[in-house]
């Protein structure tokens, strides 16, 4: 199939030919027809598998069809995604396939200052592309007006719900007008998605192309069981053994994407790493030494790394193991993207034996295990909690840890 027989109009087909688009993706086939009908659509397809353009295209189509030159654009089309980088992926794609239609795109999110948006909102859009708290904050102040959206994306819709968005998404929902198509796009699907979706979605078409859960079929998946604290060791092992030339590493905190990063350093490998508590200036620069290979590692939470779009991207590290399992579906996704081959390797210690188990039964099959590494698990029994150490007091004030006894300490 051509995008030719979708139907869709000469500006778009020529700015896709212009990117090197020849054939449709199995996603893109299913959900672009009926979503040029203006029908609701509930879709699921593995990351790195075109879907941005499955909606993408049929609303800058639909969008075009009605454009009036000249006056100021009410927003039309709102996609919401959870993270600031996925947001700037997709504002970007939209500018990319709509070169050639008079349609004006903004992008929104949080961890900037807001005034640049403001004034850029002000100048009128077709087209917004946010992220949840941030917009709901600009509405709150009346600087955006949702009462004329035609068309709701909620992309990456599983994640909103892991990340704790569900509170703001429904605050965005209740805002929009009830006359209007909605999509919902995802690289999963579990239950809590399908019942939010029955309440949202009307009558939606569904577009699912591959199993619900399952990895791409390119990726290689590994499992080293290892010690927590020799995990650092192996992360440094592995990298200077295989000679990796990048790599993108998910950790379960903040403070152990910092740890890992700086470990990495020590041992002369470049890395970097981006979480939430970063500024948008500093991901983004994080992300753009990585890609440009003056970094060989970049060091992620989960909520930084959604949406990254790192082309031949060879090797994901699972430093940490997901709580969720749905969550190790989008991690190793980022590897193996448009049927090149990647690895996934993950560590597993005492401790996340029970995700793993999540993560297998999700599978249905298990992760292959590496034996006869440096650093095999020797912790064979989740070490029991230390109990509080008792806190003493000297003249009614509270003193915690070891000291010595002195006489002076009465004066504090």
């Amino acid at each position: 199939m051509k995008f030719q027989e979708l139907n869709l109009c000469p500006p778009l087909l020529r700015a896709l030919q212009e990117e090197g688009y020849q054939e449709p993706s199995p996603i893109q086939q299913q959900a672009i027809p009926p979503a040029l009908l203006g029908k609701d659509i509930l879709g699921c397809a593995q990351t790195g598998t075109g879907k941005t353009a499955a909606f993408a295209l049929p609303i800058l189509q639909q969008l075009n069809k009605i454009h009036k030159q000249g006056k100021k654009s009410p927003v039309r089309a709102l996609i919401l995604t959870p993270t600031r980088e996925l947001a700037l992926q997709v504002g970007e794609s939209f500018r990319t396939y709509g070169r050639y239609m008079p349609l004006h795109t903004e992008v929104i999110f949080g961890g900037v200052p807001q005034q640049p948006q403001v004034c850029a909102l002000e100048k009128g859009t077709d087209i917004l592309v946010a992220t949840p708290g941030r917009l709901n904050d600009l509405i709150g102040q009346g600087h955006i007006n949702l009462s004329q959206i035609q068309i709701f994306v909620l992309d990456e819709a599983d994640r909103m719900l892991d990340m704790g968005f569900l509170h703001d998404v429904k605050r965005v929902i209740s805002k929009l007008p009830s006359k209007r198509q909605t999509l919902f796009f995802s690289a999963t699907m579990p239950d809590s998605i399908q019942a939010l979706s029955k309440h949202i979605l009307k009558s939606p078409v569904q577009a699912a192309v591959t199993p619900i859960s399952s990895p791409v079929d390119t990726v290689r998946q590994s499992l080293y069981y290892v010690d927590k604290a020799n995990k650092r060791r192996l992360l440094a092992a592995l990298l200077q053994e295989k000679e990796i030339p990048s790599a993108l590493v998910f950790t379960f905190t903040k403070h152990g994407a910092d740890r890992v990063a700086r470990d990495l350093n020590k041992v002369k490998i470049s890395a970097r790493s981006i979480h939430g508590d970063k500024s948008q200036n500093a991901r983004q620069n994080a992300l753009n030494a990585f890609k440009n290979g003056e970094i060989r590692v970049l060091v992620a939470t989960d909520i930084a790394a959604r949406g990254l779009d790192i082309e031949e991207l060879p090797y994901v590290f699972n430093y940490d193991l997901p709580d969720l399992p749905e969550t190790y579906i989008h991690r190793i996704g980022r590897t193996g993207r448009a049927g090149m081959a990647g690895e996934a390797v993950s560590f597993c210690s005492i401790q996340e034996k029970g995700r793993l188990a999540e993560i297998e039964n999700l599978l249905g099959k298990p992760v292959p295990v590496i034996e006869g590494h440096p650093w095999p698990m020797e912790v064979l029994k989740i070490p029991a909690k230390q109990p509080a150490r008792p806190v003493k007091t000297y003249a009614g004030r509270k003193f915690s840890g070891t000291y010595r006894e002195n006489p002076s300490m009465h004066r504090l």
